[in-house]
């Protein structure tokens, strides 16, 4: 800081970034204010880059595009995100997007046996995808708007990091559903689980290219009731 008091340096802060304020209040005021106008400058540089990544493309898009299309400044958006990649990871982290979110919720009681938990958690994730326009819009963005170029490295790492997690997920799931049908699957579970997240994946991807060309939840359960019978589980 620059040896402001606490309050005088929030102070200083906001008039940086948001301007100066006109009315004068009481230093804690300012500081809770300043708290609460960040995290909407936030929120809305946020959604800027989603609606400007859709559009455009990642790669397509500057800082300036979302500064100018948020009513912020380019400082405003340095002070929350330290690059376009840091600003794209924290869009993601405000959705959770279904391949991810498919095994992270403890199996209800309806759902104990681990065949039905996989076919439940998948069922669930193209629901998602189909009918919050919120989750299929980022998912888009995510799959069919980026580019792995230098500066967005980090969000490859973090696309992999997702899709390696899911895989051994699904990968210990097929595993305690072979063992509980005390079944030998003809090929190695980690083969297994890819082939499923590929089915998966490509599905999503495939519908969102063409929304009306099938109907996406009916279809992804069905196929994954097929794969499954394919594998040789009941």
């Amino acid at each position: 800081m620059i040896g402001l008091s606490p309050g005088r340096d929030f102070t200083y802060i906001y008039e940086c970034i948001f301007g100066s304020r006109k009315d004068p209040q009481p230093e804690h005021a300012v500081a809770r204010r300043t708290k609460e106008d960040a995290l909407i400058t936030r929120n809305n540089l946020l959604d800027a880059a989603e609606k400007l990544f859709q559009l455009n493309g990642v790669s397509g898009t500057s800082l300036h595009d979302i500064a100018r299309e948020a009513g912020a400044t380019r400082g405003a958006v340095y002070w929350h995100f330290k690059d376009k990649a840091d600003l794209f990871n924290a869009m993601m982290e405000r959705v959770t997007l279904p391949l991810e979110q498919a095994f992270k919720n403890p199996a209800d009681d309806s759902h104990t046996n681990p065949l039905s938990r996989i076919r439940h958690a998948l069922g669930v994730a193209f629901a998602q995808i189909a009918n919050d326009p919120h989750t299929r819009r980022v998912f888009e963005v995510a799959t069919q708007k980026v580019e792995y170029v230098d500066e967005l490295q980090a969000v490859r790492a973090r696309h992999l990091k997702v899709r390696n997690e899911f895989i051994q997920q699904m990968e210990d799931g097929l595993r305690d559903a072979a063992s509980a049908q005390e079944l030998v699957v003809s090929i190695p579970f980690e083969h297994a689980a890819r082939g499923l997240h590929a089915l998966a994946d490509g599905l999503i991807q495939n519908w969102l290219l063409d929304t009306a060309a099938f109907e996406l939840t009916a279809s992804g359960r069905e196929l994954t009731r097929v794969y499954l019978s394919g594998l040789g589980f009941k």
